[in-house]
């Protein structure tokens, strides 16, 4: 059986045309045992991707190695959110009124022990593209690399198949944004927007420059799985980087923020995150999630 036949499917299939992303925290005082028993027989893995906090295995009574609270990054110079939450819900799907629906549906399951403080929804742009018009995700590993990047290996046991994943949702700024020129964006970037290339001219701010996956030592690639969101006349970038630890994830971040270098991504200059937490997402069995590793 290959490794990917034990890892929750929708983080390694395409992206959806539409989403909606549900975060919870278990109510002071409750065991959630019961609720999260009823959750892993309803939840594939596939159209409803389930990430748990720190917070909740610790509820549980069980550790996870490697599965940490996101506390931001020691020395950063930009704006970092730390928004730890017990519980993660990453419903996808076609079909808004039935993504609707279907949350709904969670919010009564969940009811007992958890409350959804958060609900953002996002959607496929473009074909891949940030609201900026930039492709997104350009550089995520394909194949075995993507399966080596993004989940556990064999030999982590029962933990196998499983992901770590840090999420973020930023908030452009659209309006300083659109009062750059088309080289001042594309600079920011570090590639040119209609073409995809990255350019050899781009100053060492440019976000492909900082974030360049295979200049770190060690290399720091992740499976990017990001969409974008919107509300009102605002939007953003829910961002999702999946991964066999933080590590990859905590490089690029340092690196971003200033904290290795004191140059900070050019990214800041119009969006910036307003939301910041990690997450295990457990390994499947038989078509669920399976949540044996943390006793249930």
């Amino acid at each position: 059986m290959s490794i990917a036949q034990l890892a929750q499917p929708g983080i390694l299939e395409p992206l959806p045309p539409l989403a909606r992303y549900l975060t919870c925290q278990l109510r002071v005082g409750l065991d959630p045992r019961a609720v999260l028993r009823l959750l892993a027989t309803q939840a594939d893995g596939r159209s409803a991707v389930v990430g748990l906090g720190e917070s909740l295995v610790r509820e549980l009574g069980a550790e996870i190695p490697g599965l940490r609270t996101f506390r931001g990054i020691e020395g950063a110079r930009t704006k970092l959110p730390a928004t730890p939450a017990d519980l993660v819900i990453w419903l996808r799907g076609d079909d808004r009124g039935a993504l609707l629906i279907r949350s709904r549906h969670l919010e009564n399951l969940l009811a007992p022990a958890f409350d959804i403080h958060d609900i953002t929804d996002a959607f496929m742009h473009d074909h891949g593209r940030d609201l900026t018009g930039y492709e997104d995700g350009t550089e995520n590993p394909e194949g075995k690399k993507a399966l080596a990047a993004a989940l556990l290996p064999r030999k982590a046991g029962k933990l196998a198949g499983s992901s770590f994943v840090a999420m973020q949702r930023w908030r452009h700024h659209m309006g300083r944004f659109e009062a750059m020129s088309k080289e001042q964006q594309d600079h920011t970037i570090g590639r040119e927007r209609d073409s995809n290339e990255e350019l050899d001219d781009a100053p060492e701010s440019a976000h492909v420059k900082r974030t360049a996956q295979e200049n770190f030592q060690p290399e720091a690639f992740v499976l990017r799985r990001s969409m974008p969101w919107a509300e009102g006349n605002q939007g953003g970038l829910v961002f999702a980087a999946f991964g066999c630890s933080f590590d990859a994830f905590e490089a690029q971040l340092r690196r971003m923020s200033g904290a290795e270098d004191g140059v900070i991504d050019a990214l800041y200059s119009f969006t910036e995150p307003e939301t910041g937490a990690y997450f295990w997402c457990p390994p499947v069995a038989d078509g669920l999630i399976d949540l044996r590793a943390v006793g249930l």
